[in-house]
């Protein structure tokens, strides 16, 4: 039986990056892990030839040279990252692996999730999990509601699911350039390049890739058309990305912003280091923020451009969701991204640091005067390029993505539960939709519940 939403007055959703839910929760007692994996043999790779893989690949970093932190010849099962002969802690950045829209659909093969290897541009790696029980989130996991079959919105990376978070939609840019667009076959799939590796134990693949499918839709990372962004402004106006390096068009899909604000619901999309990166450009991927720019959905939105109201109103940096938390005025609706060196992300973050920033920010929420009418959702935007056995419900063109991991906190969640019930990125909508009678968005999926299963009665 579905819980009860009523009591829910205050919503916090905080997104982090880039972790399958085998890669931090596996392990975890009750949930569809790795030990079910492995009973039922749903963990071998295949390589790019349909053959099983004897061993999984090397480990490559940039430039496909291989990482010497990791065995050669590693055999083809799930291994843990950080127990011998390996040892990379949960407090050391992995390298980044691919996580694109074309290539998630192909690693996840019609459900059997065997080419995750083959098509990984770190090899090995994308079969890497830990023991998560040391991090804080997984105590909290323990405490309250695990949802073990929570997928990610779309296939592929940060950029299409910040945007299934935000509109479940998909960005469009029908007019973009030749160069930006990817190569399909007749069946959409991504066409290889001539000098690709034939093998995986040979090299990644090449794909002849782009950020924009054949018809127009952005679905891999593009650059935002106002500030921050990394295309540099025009000389006329230093709010906007310059036109001439083809930032993404503003998008004017419906989007949940603007189903809160037509039924006055509160809301703010709170991002860390947002200020730092609108004053210093060199915090833009890079210095001590790392700010993402490609995480930050509404500034890709007509309706969110510089000088508005509603920019204003919903668009706020990460020292003012601290602000709002403390002094118990959050808004009824809150979305809270943390900055890149927080954010768990592979190559540039570790997992540990993100874990315990998200933690100390749930004991701050804990603490507030709002939370005993509150309700926290803790996801991921998506895999990051990490393998996962659970097969994805099928839905549409768009999704879903591989599975992630997903906490429901709340006086009023299941405690010491793991919800079972199939989500995704769009459940979040289907519960505020619900919760707030919103006018439904059209993207949000049947196939999906609302969370209300992770609640009592």
């Amino acid at each position: 039986m579905a819980g009860n939403m009523a009591p829910i007055q205050t919503v916090v959703v905080i997104y982090g990056e880039n972790r399958s839910f085998n890669n931090l929760y596996g392990m975890f007692p009750g949930a569809s892990g790795i030990e079910e994996a492995m009973a039922s043999g749903a963990y071998q790779q295949k390589d790019r030839d349909g053959s099983v893989m004897q061993n999984l690949p090397p480990v490559w970093k940039k430039h496909d040279k291989i990482d010497p932190r990791f065995p050669t010849q590693m055999p083809n099962r799930p291994f843990r990252v950080d127990a011998a002969p390996i040892n990379l802690g949960l407090d050391t950045p992995s390298p980044d692996l691919v996580h694109r829209f074309y290539q998630n659909q192909i690693q996840i093969d019609g459900g059997k999730n065997d080419m995750f290897a083959a098509v990984s541009d770190a090899g090995a790696l994308t079969m890497a999990y830990y023991d998560g029980s040391r991090l804080p989130m997984w105590k909290l996991a323990q405490q309250y509601t695990l949802a073990d079959h929570f997928f990610m919105g779309a296939f592929g990376g940060s950029f299409l699911n910040h945007f299934w978070l935000a509109c479940a939609c998909t960005p469009t840019y029908r007019d973009a350039p030749d160069s930006l667009r990817a190569k399909t076959d007749a069946d959409g799939k991504l066409l290889l390049r001539a000098d690709s590796p034939a093998h995986a134990a040979d090299g990644p693949p090449r794909y002849q890739d782009g950020a924009i499918t054949p018809d127009g839709y952005a679905v891999n990372t593009m650059q935002a058309p106002y500030q921050p962004s990394f295309i540099t402004p025009p000389a006329d106006n230093p709010a906007l990305a310059d036109i001439s390096k083809h930032p993404l068009p503003p998008q004017t899909q419906t989007s949940i912003g603007d189903t809160l604000s037509a039924k006055n619901i509160s809301w703010k999309w709170y991002s860390g280091g947002w200020n730092r990166a609108l004053a210093d450009r060199k915090q833009i991927y890079e210095g001590e923020v790392k700010f993402q720019v490609h995480h930050q959905p509404f500034n890709y939105f007509l309706r969110f451009a510089p000088g508005t109201a509603d920019r204003a109103e919903h668009l706020k940096d990460g020292d003012d969701f601290l602000k709002d938390l403390a002094a118990g005025q959050l808004p009824q609706v809150s979305f809270y991204k943390p900055q890149g060196s927080l954010n768990e992300h592979p190559g540039y973050a570790d997992v540990l640091s993100g874990d315990e920033h998200i933690a100390n920010l749930v004991a701050r929420l804990q603490a507030s005067p709002q939370w005993k009418h509150m309700l926290i959702v803790v996801t991921y935007d998506e895999n990051g390029g990490f393998w996962d056995h659970v097969a994805p419900p099928k839905a549409d063109r768009w999704g879903p993505g591989s599975r992630i991991p997903a906490i429901i906190i709340s006086p009023y969640a299941k405690k010491s539960f793991v919800d079972h019930t199939t989500y995704d990125t769009t459940s979040i909508l289907k519960f505020l939709t619900k919760r707030f009678d919103l006018t439904p968005l059209p993207g949000v999926r049947a196939v999906v519940g609302d969370l209300s299963n992770a609640l009592i009665d």
